[in-house]
């Protein structure tokens, strides 16, 4: 069970589930490639250079951790809206929550960058009267985010 709907109060129903934007994997994804590549360009010239045998692996890893690493952040990030309140999950073993009133909710931010417009993903800050803000980075469906809350 999700822990938006484990503190879910008598009557409170969600409204809307936010996640990562799918674009987190994308430099992991880059390298991997050029690794593909560049071992597929080894491959080809027949070289027996050993150094680009031994050598290739590191570059791969790295990369495989890169996507391991975004996908563990957008697995263990929940993020949903409430009829009654925000709530946001970070973390595995240590975790991050908060819950943030409707009623508290005093403006959203959406910021995009040239890339978020095109793949549809933008930064949201949520700020709240006497609760500070939080600032929640590339999340799908931006827009469709802010317009479920009362401020937007």
């Amino acid at each position: 069970m999700s822990y938006p709907r484990k503190v879910l109060q008598p009557g409170e129903t969600i409204l809307f589930r936010a996640t990562f934007s799918w674009t987190r994997y994308i430099p992991g994804i880059l390298l991997l490639l050029l690794v593909i590549a560049v071992f597929a360009i080894f491959e080809l010239e027949l070289t027996s250079q050993r150094w680009a045998i031994v050598l290739a692996p590191i570059p791969a890893l790295i990369a495989l951790a890169l996507l391991a690493r975004a996908w563990f952040q957008r697995w263990t990030t929940e993020i949903a809206i409430t009829n009654r309140r925000i709530i946001l999950k970070r973390g595995f073993i240590r975790r991050h929550t908060i819950e943030m009133n409707m009623d508290k909710v005093e403006s959203v931010d959406v910021d995009q960058s040239l890339l978020g417009r095109l793949f549809n993903y933008g930064d949201i800050t949520v700020r709240g009267t006497g609760e500070g803000f939080e600032r929640l980075r590339m999340i799908d469906a931006r827009l469709k985010f802010r317009s479920q809350l009362p401020a937007s």
